[in-house]
């Protein structure tokens, strides 16, 4: 269901993801301008800027691409949990490779499928924004399973001390 969302997201042209009018309705962000006016960078041969894109453009870029990261963050999750389900037999370690590979071909796949889309063009570095995402995810798990094995060792080492 989460891929589906994410190919449905993606099979829908910028103007129906347009959040610029939102942000610059509900919410009054010219506080902000005197703060991020010096930042400008380059991002797929465009320049990000609060002079290029005006306040609203500037900060729907950067929810634009923490979705990116979140969204595939999620993906690779929920791949793990299906893996993890499916076959319990196979390592821990093997399981997580597997999830952040499949999460690496999804937004390989959804890039390719936004050049389908008008209005939309595939870009590398978004790839690289999801596989981060898939990074962020991979750690939060190694962290997880740190925890639960270090509670029945931390259990036994207070047994030993009391006996």
């Amino acid at each position: 269901m989460w891929m589906g969302m994410i190919y449905y997201s993606s099979d829908q042209p910028y103007e129906n993801q347009d959040i610029k009018p939102l942000l610059s309705q509900s919410i009054d962000l010219s506080f902000l301008e005197p703060y991020l006016q010096s930042i400008a960078f380059t991002y797929n041969h465009a320049t990000v800027s609060v002079s290029e894109l005006g306040i609203s453009g500037f900060i729907e870029f950067f929810i634009r691409k923490g979705t990116h990261v979140g969204v595939f963050m999620v993906l690779c999750l929920l791949l793990f949990l299906c893996f993890y389900k499916t076959y319990k037999r196979v390592r821990w370690t093997f399981l997580r490779i597997y999830a952040f590979v499949f999460t690496l071909l999804y937004a390989i796949f959804d890039e390719w499928h936004q050049s389908w889309t008008p209005n939309r063009t595939p870009y590398a570095g978004d790839v690289l924004l999801d596989g981060f995402g898939g990074i962020l995810a991979i750690l939060l798990l190694l962290i997880i399973h740190k925890i639960k094995n270090d509670k029945p060792n931390k259990l036994r080492k207070e047994k030993i001390n009391i006996v």
